[in-house]
Formats: C-alpha cells, sequence, structure tokens
C-alpha cells in the first residue's frame, strides 16, 4: 500500500477529530459561550449540513486543480475554521467557524478518496479506501476521547488549538509524503464530472449508504442513555464501552477492505443484515448487560464499516473522481443527520430502546436498495452463456463471468 495513502488517512482523522470535538465538550463550551447546551448541540448540526451542502459546491471549485494542489488549498481553509473556533468570542463566530470546518472536511474527504483511488492498483483500491477510512474509525475511538481529555483539563479552547496544530502536522505531511499527481484523464469540467449523476443507478446506490449510515447512527447517537438509563451502567463505564465500540469499528473497516474489492454485493447484504439483528436484539436484550453489550459491539463491527464497500460500490457505478466521491460522502452525511433526526423523534414519543427499533427499520430499508443489483446479478447467473474464444487460441470466456468483481476504469495508467 502506498505510503501516500496512510498519510490521507492522517488528514481525515484531523477533519474527524475537529468534527466530533463538540460532542464531548457541550457543558464547557454553553459556559464559555454564554449559551445553553442545546444550542451548542445545533453546532453539531450545523456542521453536518455544511458538509452535506456546501462540500460539492467547494469541489466543483476545485475541479480543475490536481488533487493534492486541491487538499494544499483545503488544510488551510480547515486550519482557519479551527483557529476561528479557538479564538469565538461568542455565539455566531463559533457557527461560522463550525460551517467553515464542515465544508472543507466534505470537500478533503471527496479529494482524498479519489486520490487514494488513483495511487493505487484497481484490484486493492477497496483496501485503500479502508486504509483512507480507518483515519474515520482512529477519530472516534482516539481523537475524540484525547480531544475531550485536553479541553476538560486546559478548557475548551485548548481543544481546538491541538486540532489546529494537528491539521497543520496533517498538511506538512501530505505536503512531503504525497506526490504530485496530474488530474485524472476526462475530469476538470463541472459538465464532465455531471455526466456521472445521469444514471438512475448510481442515486439508488447513494440512497444504500444513507440507509447503511443512517441505521447505524440512529443507535450510536444515544447509546450513552441507552446503556445507563436502560442496561444500568453507570456513568464512568460509558467511556470505556464506547472505546471499545470503537476498536471494534476498526476491526470491521480493516476485515470489509479487505473483502470490498471481490464481494461487494455479498459484504453489503451481510453487513445490512446482520446490523438490522443486532439492532433489533440491542432492543429486546436492552435491559441485559452481556446481551446489550455484545449487540453494540456487533453494530460496531458491522455498521459504519460497510464504508470501504460502500465507496467501491459507488466508484463502480459512477467512478472516482473527486465530485462523486464527494456527493457520496454527503449522503453519508445524510444518514447521520436522518438517523440521529428520527432517533431522537423516535425517543422522545416511545422510549430509550426506539431509536434502536428505528435502526432496524432502516437496515432493513437498505436491504430493500440492493435488490436491483441483486437481480440484476440472479439474471446474469441464470441467463443464457455464450462463450468467446481469443484470436490467441486461449481459453474461452464467459463475458459476464466476473461481471460481479468489475474494478472501476483506471484513473491512469498502471
Amino acid at each position: 500500500m502506498p505510503r501516500a495513502v496512510h498519510v490521507l488517512a492522517f488528514g481525515i482523522f484531523a477533519m474527524v477529530t475537529s468534527e466530533f470535538v463538540v460532542a464531548g465538550l457541550m457543558p464547557q463550551m454553553a459556559a464559555g459561550l454564554g449559551v445553553t447546551v442545546p444550542q451548542i448541540g445545533y453546532l453539531i448540526t450545523v456542521f453536518a449540513l455544511s458538509m452535506a451542502l456546501g462540500g460539492p459546491l467547494l469541489s466543483v471549485a476545485l475541479l480543475r486543480l490536481p488533487p493534492k494542489t486541491a487538499l494544499m488549498v483545503l488544510f488551510p481553509l480547515f486550519l482557519a475554521g479551527n483557529v476561528l473556533a479557538a479564538t469565538a468570542s461568542g455565539y455566531p463566530a463559533m457557527v461560522i467557524a463550525r460551517i467553515i470546518t464542515g465544508v472543507a472536511a466534505q470537500a478533503f474527504f471527496g479529494v482524498a478518496i479519489s486520490l487514494g483511488s488513483q495511487l493505487t492498483r484497481p484490484e486493492i483500491r477497496g483496501r485503500a479506501v479502508a486504509v483512507i477510512l480507518n483515519g474515520l474509525m482512529l477519530g472516534t475511538l482516539l481523537g475524540l476521547p484525547l480531544a475531550t481529555l485536553t479541553g476538560e483539563r486546559y478548557g475548551w479552547r485548548a481543544a481546538f488549538w491541538a486540532i489546529s496544530a494537528l491539521t497543520a502536522a496533517a498538511a506538512l505531511c501530505t505536503l512531503i509524503g504525497v506526490g504530485r499527481t496530474d488530474r485524472p484523464e476526462g475530469s476538470g469540467t463541472f459538465r464532465a464530472e455531471l455526466t456521472a449523476f445521469r444514471a438512475p443507478r448510481l442515486w439508488l446506490t447513494l440512497l444504500t449508504s444513507t440507509m447503511v449510515i443512517g441505521a447505524t447512527f440512529s443507535a450510536f447517537s444515544y447509546l450513552n442513555p441507552i446503556l445507563t438509563q436502560v442496561t444500568g451502567f453507570s456513568p464512568g463505564t460509558v467511556p470505556l464501552l464506547l472505546l471499545a465500540y470503537g476498536a471494534a469499528t476498526v476491526i470491521g473497516n480493516t476485515v470489509v477492505g479487505r473483502l470490498a474489492d471481490r464481494h461487494t454485493l455479498p459484504v453489503l447484504l451481510t453487513g445490512l443484515s446482520l446490523n438490522a439483528l443486532f439492532l433489533a436484539g440491542f432492543a429486546l436484550l436492552a435491559r441485559f448487560d452481556v446481551g446489550a453489550v455484545l449487540c453494540m459491539l456487533g453494530i460496531g463491527l458491522v455498521g459504519v464499516t460497510m464504508n470501504p464497500a460502500l465507496v467501491t460500490r459507488v466508484q463502480r457505478v459512477g467512478n472516482a473522481r473527486p465530485l462523486v466521491n464527494t456527493v457520496h460522502s454527503s449522503f453519508i452525511t445524510f444518514g447521520v443527520v436522518l438517523g440521529s433526526a428520527l432517533g431522537g423523534l423516535g425517543l422522545d414519543r416511545f422510549g430509550l430502546r426506539a431509536p434502536l427499533w428505528l435502526g432496524a427499520a432502516l437496515a432493513v430499508t437498505g436491504l430493500l436498495t440492493l435488490v436491483p443489483d441483486l437481480l440484476r446479478r440472479t439474471g446474469r447467473g441464470t441467463g443464457p452463456r455464450t462463450t468467446t474464444t481469443p484470436p490467441s487460441g486461449g481459453p474461452a470466456t464467459t463475458p459476464l463471468a466476473n461481471s460481479e468483481h468489475r474494478t472501476p476504469t483506471p484513473l491512469h495508467p498502471g
């Protein structure tokens, strides 16, 4: 795996740590800015909506730049947002800071995934995406706790200064560790990038990603109150359980990355089925500590860890260029918003188990979005088989034999 892929993961790690830091410092930030805790909670929503809506627009503005150059434009923008957050004198300035960082982070995700695909051979692109997205998993596992600890010990502003330093370090590593790359052939104009979105199948594929992430975040967003108020764990135990959950996501992401290239559809089918079972099981067993923990860890193994397979599927249906990847990231972000919003509504009306049942329902909906591809695959498997004999006299081949394992068209020779 090229060194540059690991460097891109470092950049993702910095972005994700900044995304989640507000969740760990709500009381301190509310006191420091003179607002309520719910108002601080809105900063999470602002960040997510900025990612989903503003990220693709910024990606369009960067289309004509080589990928590395685009990243080196995004790093200063993201750094400026975090510095503004660290120095914010009031709530409006913090809102602006979260908008800037959200837009830059989403565009960074799209460009980084596209660049990682460009730097690796087609047959290992799923593994490359998994390595890059380990930055996301490690941001949840390590970045959030460390930023929270820094904020609790030295003040919430110190957490944003620490993320600013982390961003600068990631930018320096990218400058040194990622070689110069040209724009992929056929990209660079808005019209060329929009061509992929004419295919209805791509939109259905993007919807699958929304359902996968929505199902997971319907539960993840409310793990703390579920584990303490329903299962009965002490508040001091929850961080350890969340650490175990984060470790499960790292393991699951690595495994899925190994399988995503050759078994994309079976991985998603299995992952969504298991996630629906774990979510429903969690709802049924929430009062039993062992059952609740096992189901929670299961969600960690097969939830957001489907990302490498989701990215691989989207790139095959669309392409591996920045705009498609950024729009895909926006659909994933919509999943976060959808899952947490529906989970909150269900919690208010039906109690703490409702987000788990809603998550299971979203996972089943995700399974339904796979049906057209499953039918297409079944049709290929049962249809008439024709053989062709190569001019060289080699073995006969079946045109559709390897259709499941198609890889995206290489963005550059080799």
